[in-house]
């Protein structure tokens, strides 16, 4: 029948028009791995858009199959359908589909959530590199505690080896974001979000803020230079050759908002400061840990409790 025709046709064009897009996509930086923890999430939003488009195809086809079908003409003036109490069959396929859906997008999804917040399985043998990374007002800030180093706006790491990064914030929550290298990850004052990212090779890829911060958080952009072993330990040397000393009163001046280029230091800040830690307000004393610490609260109330207890009501009887 010509409908019929007519509804194959439509239906491949729509699916070659979907094929199309997806092909688009391919541009997208998180569409690009250039790491194992990238190219597992950059696989789990490709299956995602697939079974995605598995319904969207399958309810344009129905919708579009009964509209051929059933649209008013001479010979369906006088149709009426017969009554029905239920059909099994129709019941059990259109409940049972969307279950097998949610169940084929759960596990994936739910392997990749844990699988992010450990070393990468093609490197379980070998020992991650530990940066600190601080964001503030607005700029970010890599401190290297193993090599004594301290970075802004840029990073490097060794290529082939993992990375974990642990995040905080001077300041207001923020997002740090390697969309080559793996997903966003927030950063806070107080707490440490550990992050594992890697690189598969030698490569720039550019990082940035995912998260609104104020006035300039667009300008939050920084460099992921990854780099062979060889060259990273160079670099390290060179930079503790050369590079300034890293003090309390520059770290201040780097700490006041505002947007900067890129600096590097000898010495890193965790020497005096833990942001994940303890309160910090340049030019004021420090108050150490006071991250997690509900301690001093307890014994706040408790004290006060007791002072209530020993009060004096006589004024009021």
């Amino acid at each position: 029948m010509k409908p019929k025709k007519g509804f194959w046709k439509l239906v491949g064009l729509l699916s070659a028009l979907s094929l199309v897009f997806l092909s688009g996509c391919s541009k997208l930086a998180v569409l690009n791995p250039q790491g194992p923890v990238a190219k597992t999430q950059s696989d789990l939003i490709i299956w995602s858009m697939w079974m995605m488009l598995i319904v969207v195809v399958v309810v344009f086809a129905i919708f579009i199959f009964v509209l051929v079908k059933y649209r008013e003409k001479p010979e369906n003036m006088d149709y009426e359908p017969p009554e029905q109490e239920g059909n099994l069959k129709m019941e059990v396929i259109w409940t049972a589909f969307p279950i097998i859906i949610l169940i084929l997008l759960a596990v994936p999804t739910v392997k990749a959530i844990y699988s992010a917040e450990e070393v990468p399985a093609e490197s379980k043998d070998k020992d991650p590199i530990v940066i600190h990374v601080t964001s503030a007002n607005w700029k970010w800030i890599f401190s290297y505690p193993e090599q004594n180093i301290e970075t802004v706006n840029y990073v490097n790491i060794p290529a082939d080896t993992p990375v974990k990064f642990e995040l905080t914030a001077q300041g207001p929550m923020n997002s740090f974001w390697v969309p080559e290298l793996g997903g966003q990850k927030y950063s806070m004052n107080n707490m440490s979000m550990p992050l594992y990212l890697e690189a598969d090779k030698p490569g720039s890829y550019m990082g940035r803020s995912a998260n609104f911060s104020g006035e300039h958080f667009t300008q939050m952009q920084f460099e992921v230079q990854a780099q062979t072993d060889k060259d990273f330990k160079e670099w390290v040397s060179d930079v503790k050759g050369t590079a300034g000393k890293l003090t309390e009163k520059k770290y201040d001046q780097i700490l006041s908002p505002g947007v900067v280029g890129r600096q590097t230091y000898n010495g890193t800040h965790l020497k005096w400061i833990d942001h994940a830690k303890d309160v910090y307000i340049p030019g004021k004393e420090l108050e150490r840990g006071t991250g997690h610490d509900h301690s001093k609260m307890k014994e706040d109330e408790k004290t006060s409790n007791e002072e209530m207890e020993n009060m004096d009501h006589s004024n009021h009887e």
